[in-house]
Order: structure tokens, then C-alpha cells, then sequence
């Protein structure tokens, strides 16, 4: 279907938004064209485009707050976009919003090796944090599998974790200060190098926020000593409930890994044909990871291995040097890309109680049945963190909707069994109408109106998190 022509009045208010851009921002830095804002039209999550009314690329905090500012006082709303990584639609626009991006802003601000902090601009990649300290033999821990790519800034927005925070946390267990900007333009230091900041937690409130309350500009992050040595280890069971139930065994027992990832056959099958990592062939498999000194990895794995044969493993494989351990998480590092060679899926994020994956497992594999939609299980199991990978094909009418049917009864499962919509991926627009059914009308309105303190008129990320139709009455008002 063509798109209407936009009409005089929407042409010359566009017009007046640039122009005042421009004049803010230095030449190169406001894309308008609409052949150049495509590339801003949509984040990971695909199913969903707009292009936007402009984007800009600032390179200092000074020159956002500016941006900011010029936008709240004209009514524009702002759409945050660090790396256009997320997979719930985070950084999705409107037809009436300016993408704020920061990948201009990827300095090392400060190093303190002493302190074990590290203060970057937040446009900077997860992994080239690590790449930053590594040779002093530092690394920063937060690691999800879009690391390569995915923004600090975005990372902060989504309080995203990673293989390795069953150990290590999510970002907010490593986020020690940021420089927020609000929509007034106002620049905010909160939090900072110490290990404990006065007042209020507002940095509790700032991390996993979504770009709902300003934009975080800096970021200082904690970063810690790589550790002496590290080992995987890999299990293969005869089904998913087997593996659930080993997993939640290892925890019960006090053995904290630094992972404990899982993958059930469709997944083990396709990254096996992609990477060439040679796994096994059997319904569902673990990667857990220890680490320490030599000893204490022999002691942490002897443990595991002996919980693990309690379930009957169809293999255990038991990483003897570093090219068998990288061989080990090479299929679990290309999971999401090999699966997108067998069709087009959407990754949910829901969080649910260790105990629980038995029962969720089960009941993901029936919804499959009932759906008539195949499910790759792959997910940070430490921690409860599910990634279930519903196929579609984006061509077929109503698949998607079948997909996104399927996909919500998932995560109202995971609600349903004491767990919660999102681990770190955030809200965004994939389950802003699915609020309701883990939040009563009181706790929506309890955080609403924190928005409603940093974003009086409702102008940053405004369609995200909450359910539009209370996000829509929430800007009539302002």
C-alpha cells in the first residue's frame, strides 16, 4: 500500500525541526533524506518499520542536551538509539520522532585500573570495553551475544546480561555512574566512581528504564581481573526436561558456574551445520563454565559432572585446552545467526524460576504443537533467562500474527509461574500491551508517573513499555 503524500503543513513543520537541528548540530550530523533515515526505520526487531522524521548523530553530551532541548521545546518526540540492536522494538520510530543516536560517542573518557573502573561515552561496543583492558588483564563482564555490536548506551536502556552474569550480574550489578541528559536538556551526574552513591538508587531507576527517563550519554562501568583460568564442560541429555531438571539441580547444590547456557535439538542442529563445532547428537545440551585456579575449576566441575550423570547424559565433553573450549561455545556464540539460515524468527526474552524449566519446557514444546510454529530453545539457564526462537515465514499470511499469538501465551507462562515478561531485552513495543498481565493498574501508575517527573510531556521513547493506549492518554494530558 502507497504511504499518502504528507500534507503542506506537515511538510513545513519538518522543515523548521531540521533547520533548527542543523544549526545545533555540526554539517553531516542531521540526516533528513528520506532515501538515508531508512536505515533508522526499524532496530533488530524487523516485523516493525517507520522511518523516522530525522535523525541525528551527535558527538558530545554537550550537543545531545542541545538536541534535546531545541525538540522539547517544539513538542518533538525522541527516540534513543545506541547500536539498533534490540530485539523488542526499543528503538523503533515514529513518523513524527527524531532517532537520537550515539554512535559517534565511543571515547575512553578515563581508566582507573587502581579503582577497577572504566568511564566511557555510551555509543561505544560492549566488547571493545573488554578490548580496552584487556592487556592491563582486566575485562568488563556483561556479555550478551550481540557484544560485537550492541551499544553500552542500549546495554544501560535494556539492563541486558549475557552468558556470563549467573556469576558476574547484568549491567546493573556493573554500572557504577552515568551522565543522563532529560528531555529539558538538563545535564544529571548520577551515581559515580565509589561503590555507593548518597540519596536515592536513581541509578536503579536509570538502568533498564528503556530511554523512558533521558538519555545516557556516559557511563562509568565496573571492570574486574580476569580470572586465573576457565573450562566448559558439555552435557547432552536425551530431552529438555532432563536438562532442565540437571540444571536446576546444579544450582540446588551451591555450585555457582559462570555459565550455564542450554540449547534444545533445533538449535543444536542448525548451529552445529553453521559453525562446524561438532556437537552431539541429542535432544538438548549444556555448556556450563567454570573458572578459578586449577584446583578449584577441578573441584567445581568434578561436582557438576557427578550431578549431571544422576540424569543419564547421552555425552559429556570436557574442554582439555583452549581450542576445545572455544570449539565448545562456537555453535552457542552463532546461535541467533544460524538460525535465521532456516527461516525468519522472532526471540522472545521471558525470565522464569530455575525449578520451573522443566515445566516451561514442556509447555513451550505443546504450544508448539498447538501453534503449528517450530521453537529453537536457546537461553542463559543459570539464571532462568529464556530465549525461546519461534519460525515463521514472514511471507506466509498470518504467520506473523500466528507467531506473536504464540509468543504471548509464552511469556503470560512465564509470568504464570512466578518469573517475569523480560530478562534484557527490555519492553519496548513487543510487550508494552502485555504489561497488564504481570503489573496491576497501581504498579503501571506507580511508574508512570516516574516518567512523568523526568519526561513531563511524555516525548522520550513515549510508545515504548507501557500499553499505548495508557502511553497515548499520557501525552494528551501533558
Amino acid at each position: 500500500m502507497q504511504m499518502p503524500e504528507p500534507s503542506a503543513a506537515v511538510l513545513a513543520r519538518k522543515a523548521e525541526i531540521v533547520a533548527g537541528l542543523r544549526r545545533i548540530l555540526p554539517e553531516g550530523a542531521v540526516i533528513d533524506d528520506p532515501a538515508e533515515t531508512r536505515a533508522y526505520e526499524c532496530d533488530a526487531l524487523t516485523a516493525y518499520r517507520c522511518p523516522p522524521l530525522a535523525a541525528v548523530l551527535p558527538s558530545s553530551t554537550a550537543e545531545v542536551a542541545a538536541v534535546l532541548k531545541h525538540c522539547n521545546a517544539h513538542g518533538v518526540p525522541v527516540v534513543p538509539r545506541g547500536a539498533g540492536t534490540s530485539l523488542a522494538g526499543g528503538a523503533l520510530p515514529t513518523s513524527d520522532a527524531v532517532i537520537l543516536g550515539l554512535a559517534k560517542m565511543n571515547r575512553v573518557l578515563e581508566t582507573d585500573l587502581e579503582n577497577r573502573f572504566i568511564r566511557v561515552e555510551t555509543g561505544r561496543t560492549n566488547l571493545s570495553v573488554s578490548g580496552a583492558v584487556e592487556a592491563e588483564g582486566f575485562f568488563y563482564a556483561p556479555d550478551p551475544s550481540s557484544q560485537l555490536a550492541c551499544a553500552i548506551g542500549g546495554n544501560i536502556a535494556m539492563n541486558s546480561g549475557g552468558a556470563h552474569c549467573l556469576k558476574y550480574g547484568v549491567t546493573t550489578n556493573n554500572l557504577l555512574g552515568v551522565t543522563l541528559v532529560t528531555m529539558a536538556g538538563e545535564v544529571l551526574e548520577i551515581g559515580g566512581a565509589h561503590l555507593d552513591a548518597p540519596g536515592l538508587d536513581l541509578l536503579g531507576v536509570i538502568c533498564g528504564s528503556e530511554g523512558q527517563l533521558g538519555i545516557v550519554t556516559e557511563a562509568t562501568l565496573r571492570i574486574l581481573p580476569k580470572p586465573e583460568g576457565a573450562r566448559p564442560v558439555l552435557i547432552g541429555f536425551s530431552s529438555n526436561e532432563v536438562a532442565g531438571a540437571c540444571v536446576s539441580d546444579i544450582i540446588k547444590a551451591g555450585v555457582l558456574p559462570v555459565a550455564i547456557e542450554f540449547m534444545d535439538r533445533p538449535c543444536i542442529r542448525a548451529t552445529d551445520a553453521f559453525s562446524g563445532a561438532g556437537y552431539p547428537d541429542c535432544e538438548a545440551m549444556l555448556i556450563v563454565e567454570v573458572e578459578g585456579s586449577e584446583a578449584e575449576i577441578a573441584e567445581q566441575l568434578g561436582l557438576i559432572l557427578q550431578i549431571a550423570r544422576r540424569h543419564d547424559p547421552v555425552e559429556l565433553r570436557e574442554a582439555r585446552d583452549a581450542d576445545d573450549a572455544a570449539r565448545i561455545w562456537l555453535g552457542r556464540k552463532s546461535a541467533f545467526g544460524a538460525m535465521g539460515q532456516l527461516n525468519d524468527y522472532i526471540c522472545l526474552d521471558g525470565t522464569i524460576p530455575v525449578s520451573a524449566l522443566p515445566q516451561v519446557l514442556k509447555r513451550i514444546g505443546e504450544l508448539s504443537k498447538e501453534f503449528g510454529l517450530d521453537v529453537a530453545n536457546v537461553f542463559h539457564a543459570g539464571d532462568g533467562n529464556m530465549h525461546p526462537l519461534i519460525l515463521f515465514d514472514a511471507n506466509k499470511p498470518g504467520d506473523l500474527e500466528t507467531c506473536e499469538a504464540m509468543g504471548a501465551e509464552i511469556l503470560k507462562l512465564c509470568v504464570e509461574v512466578g518469573g517475569c515478561l523480560t530478562g534484557e531485552h527490555g519492553v519496548g513495543v513487543e510487550k508494552r500491551d502485555l504489561m497488564n498481565v504481570q503489573f496491576d493498574p497501581a504498579d503501571l501508575e506507580a511508574q508512570m508517573r516516574v516518567k512523568d517527573v523526568f519526561d513531563p510531556a511524555w516525548l522520550l521513547n513515549a510508545a515504548k513499555v507501557f500499553p499505548l493506549a495508557a502511553s497515548d492518554a499520557r501525552r494528551r494530558v501533558a
